[in-house]
């Protein structure tokens, strides 16, 4: 009996101490295929995908940037994506953040070796301009109910922070019950001089991570124009759900249209993952939302943005998890307890 399913592509900050050997471990058999991703890298002068998983060590200061951490991310993502159990059918492909470019690649709409020349390139340009940067702040409590009030609330700080003389901040991601903002350092700061600490962690600072999908990277967006053309792209495989919730069809793709929104509006305007996963959830109704590794910490948000939406009358935390261990239907591939699960 086929099970339908959505696959979900992470973004940056996933690959970490835990996932280095990641490639050699779950895909030892694919290194023609990250071989093809050392040789573009080598085109560059730039450290191989194979060397830099096969490493001794792992160190934040250089894993967490965007020209090392992006091409990792993009060839564990895929290879996931690609290795599904034969009774699995993908219904959709999505992603977050970065996980666009894979799902492009995942979804058949860029071929593997350009998905990852885009992937690798933008990862490249966001690290040598490294314009601003991220922090993560939840809207909700500890038991996920939707607080559209405090949402509200937090947003409208934020903008009265953009407004002040040399302030930049703006919604970056809309993540499940976090919301990822981004901005220059003044606008950074003053988020955290306004709000409480909560749970111990946040707000909480990403490591070398731009202001991604605000005007600020509007000269990457223009680069990455320049670098890479719309003939890189064609007509996705399976449904494509973007970072508005919109839907790219299979055999109804304007590609330029794709490549425009690709290097042009993900890139400067805010990503709406929350909306992605609720789309797939009520366009598709998957029997399962398999997310692609590295890491596991995307399935939070999943659980989080289909709670949100009251999914088969999930309100709660507590109610996700009623549903989730009894018959899982969330499965995250980097978790070593769930990756049979979608393996087989």
């Amino acid at each position: 009996m086929t099970r339908t399913a959505v696959a979900i592509c992470p973004g940056r900050g996933t690959y970490n101490k835990p996932e280095l050997g990641y490639l050699h471990r779950h895909h030892a058999h694919r290194m023609d295929l990250f071989q093809s991703f050392d040789a573009i890298r080598a085109e560059a002068g730039q450290e191989a995908v194979t060397a830099l998983d096969g490493a001794a060590r792992f160190t934040v200061s250089k894993y967490s940037k965007g020209d090392v951490a992006s091409p990792l991310i993009y060839a564990a993502s895929l290879a996931d994506a690609q290795a599904l159990a034969k009774d699995i059918e993908v219904v959709a492909v999505t992603g977050n953040s970065m996980g666009w470019y894979i799902a492009l690649a995942a979804a058949g709409a860029l071929s593997a070796e350009n998905g990852f020349r885009v992937v690798n390139t933008m990862g490249t340009l966001m690290q040598d301009h490294l314009i601003g940067g991220q922090l993560v702040y939840p809207f909700v409590g500890d038991d996920w109910a939707n607080d559209v009030a405090r949402k509200a609330e937090l947003l409208a700080d934020v903008a009265r922070i953009n407004a002040i003389e040399g302030h930049d901040l703006a919604l970056s991601i809309d993540l499940g019950g976090m919301l990822v903002l981004a901005g220059n350092e003044k606008g950074l700061e003053a988020f955290e001089a306004s709000q409480p600490a909560v749970q111990d962690r946040f707000p909480m600072r990403l490591a070398n991570h731009a202001a991604f999908h605000t005007s600020l990277q509007a000269p990457v967006a223009a680069e990455g124009r320049a670098r890479l053309g719309a003939e890189l792209f064609g007509q996705p495989k399976h449904p494509l759900i973007d970072g508005r919730g919109k839907i790219w069809w299979p055999g109804a793709t304007d590609t330029k249209a794709l490549w425009g929104y690709t290097l042009g509006h993900q890139v400067t305007q805010p990503y709406d993952f929350t909306r992605a996963i609720q789309t797939a959830a009520h366009e598709f109704a998957p029997d399962l939302f398999i997310v692609t590794g590295p890491g596991a910490t995307l399935g939070g948000a999943v659980a989080q943005s289909l709670v949100l939406a009251d999914w088969h009358g999930m309100g709660d935390k507590a109610a996700f998890h009623a549903k989730q261990d009894g018959k899982p239907f969330l499965i995250a591939m980097g978790r070593e307890d769930q990756r049979a699960l979608a393996t087989g």
